[in-house]
């Protein structure tokens, strides 16, 4: 998305004809709605701006910016090398500490750039312009100053903003960034704020027992580790983990005091050192009926709330989901479950692509330019075409259970590129990802991605390590089918139209 001239574009009347020249100017993707006031405002703007700008008919701006998978939008945004100016629009009558919360989030997104931002706001019927000062009060301004400010940028930005506003800078995952997680530098979608806001209102009214659940990329981990934060301001409180990630969460453990953290076992978990008033469970898709009972029974003695994040994996064939500790609690009467819908790691893209390869029911008759599939006849050969990809910048994520040794030469040999076990991916996040599909895959009546290991097997994994490996990916997937030509065609039949 570009700039725009809204001084051009407010020279037009009617709604559908501006939303027509907005779209070919600033490049976007869909039609804008623009509204009646918001016109009248941008060009009362505009009007403002004449007297007190060098040459204000060729202002530009980036209107109407939505972060779609944050749940934000900017009215205007004027991006220079030295400094940035938003300015947000309003019609008529609105509080002052509605403005001013606001242009605080506005501050929460726009101070990772790393330069100077002016936060304005301006309310067309009032003709009142405010603006957010350093210390976060709101402040009377005038147009004055403002026509300054803008015509003292420098090198303005004129590229597509989304190079800047790149999500996955304000999305991290307390595991893999533990740093970047306890100075704060993350951010919370609009779904994680709204879910996070519902759970602690229930909390409140004396709910004992509440989770959520989505899809791996959905930010659940950010969102149970924020809620512990929020919730350990006042009160001690624990982390029961039932994920691989040990010695990840140890750099946590000893930086945060405030939170213990308990590694768990499915069946198991350690016997708790003092009393907590809240009580999180990460990774609860994994935890066995005997360990849910034991925290359940710590949650009533303390009368403190226990909050479950979890997996939820439709788009799986049933028999081939392991250990799936949510059938345990999700049944409970006292239990109060949120879903997470929105898709934050991986674009929307490889979303659909991964809900169709696990489940061929309904096919998304669309282009996937981002995955690509090979195929080797034989182990050697498909070995051969992921080394290509590791060369190619993909993380092999590869598994055990189809023979595949990370030490053995014969598997490997030459170089170490970059490879982790399928195991160990939880948490993590990978640009792109390659991974090997051997004979053993199949489709069964119901169009189910199955897997022969897995039939008759109390502890199937090979299907839900695929899924987990493959949900790690950013931005490409790969994959290698190794002497499996029938299924070579059927993933082909989901690539394209």
């Amino acid at each position: 998305m570009k700039p725009i001239n809204i001084y051009a574009l407010t020279r037009l009347n009617t709604p559908a004809l501006m939303s027509k020249m907005e779209r070919q100017m600033s490049g976007r993707d869909r039609f804008l709605k623009i509204r009646e006031w918001e016109i009248a405002g941008l060009r009362l703007l505009c009007e403002k701006l004449q007297p007190v700008c060098r040459d204000a008919c060729s202002l530009t701006f980036y209107y109407s910016y939505n972060m779609q998978k944050l749940g934000k939008e900017f009215d205007l945004i004027r991006i220079a090398d030295d400094q940035i100016v938003n300015i947000e629009l309003k019609s008529g009558n609105v509080s002052n500490e509605a403005i001013r919360g606001q242009l605080l989030q506005n501050k929460y997104y726009l101070s990772t750039l790393g330069r100077p931002v002016y936060y304005y706001t301006f309310i067309s019927e009032q003709d009142r312009l405010v603006r957010l000062s350093n210390s976060g009060k709101l402040v009377n301004s005038t147009f004055e100053e403002l026509g300054m400010l803008l015509d003292n940028q420098d090198s303005v930005y004129e590229g597509d903003i989304e190079e800047l506003f790149k999500e996955d800078r304000y999305l991290i995952s307390p595991i893999t960034d533990p740093g970047k997680f306890l100075r704060q530098e993350y951010f919370l979608t609009f779904q994680q704020r709204d879910i996070k806001k519902q759970i602690l209102k229930k909390i409140g009214d004396g709910r004992l027992l509440q989770g959520f659940t989505g899809l791996p990329g959905t930010g659940k981990t950010i969102l149970l580790y924020d809620m512990a934060m929020t919730l350990s301001k006042k009160d001690p409180v624990c982390i029961f983990h039932f994920g691989s990630h040990r010695k990840e969460l140890q750099q946590l453990d000893e930086r945060l005091k405030r939170i213990d953290f308990y590694y768990c076992e499915k069946n198991t978990c350690p016997e708790a050192t003092r009393e907590y008033e809240a009580i999180f469970v990460d990774e609860g898709h994994g935890m066995g009926e005997k360990a849910f009972q034991k925290i359940l029974e710590y949650g009533k003695q303390w009368n403190a709330p226990i909050i479950i994040s979890y997996d939820t994996v439709d788009c799986v064939a049933e028999a081939e989901r392991p250990g799936m500790g949510a059938l345990i609690f999700e049944s409970l009467e006292e239990f109060d479950g949120f879903k997470l819908t929105n898709k934050i790691r991986m674009n929307n893209e490889l979303s659909v692509f991964l809900r169709t390869l696990f489940s061929r029911a309904v096919i998304y008759h669309k282009e996937y330019p981002d995955v690509s599939v090979a195929y080797g006849g034989n182990r050697e050969e498909a070995l051969h075409l992921i080394r290509y990809y590791e060369k190619e910048g993909y993380m092999f994520i590869w598994d055990r259970g189809m023979g595949i040794d990370r030490d053995a030469k014969e598997f490997f040999p030459g170089e170490a590129m970059t490879r982790i076990e399928s195991g160990a991916v939880t948490g993590k996040e990978f640009d792109k990802v390659v991974m090997l599909l051997d004979n053993s895959f199949y489709y069964d009546a119901a169009k189910f991605l199955r897997n022969r290991e897995s039939d008759g097997s109390a502890e199937p994994e090979l299907i839900m390590n695929l899924f987990h490996g493959l949900s790690r990916a950013k931005e490409k997937i790969a994959l290698v089918v190794e002497g499996n030509q029938k299924l070579t065609e059927q993933i082909y039949q989901i690539l394209q139209k």
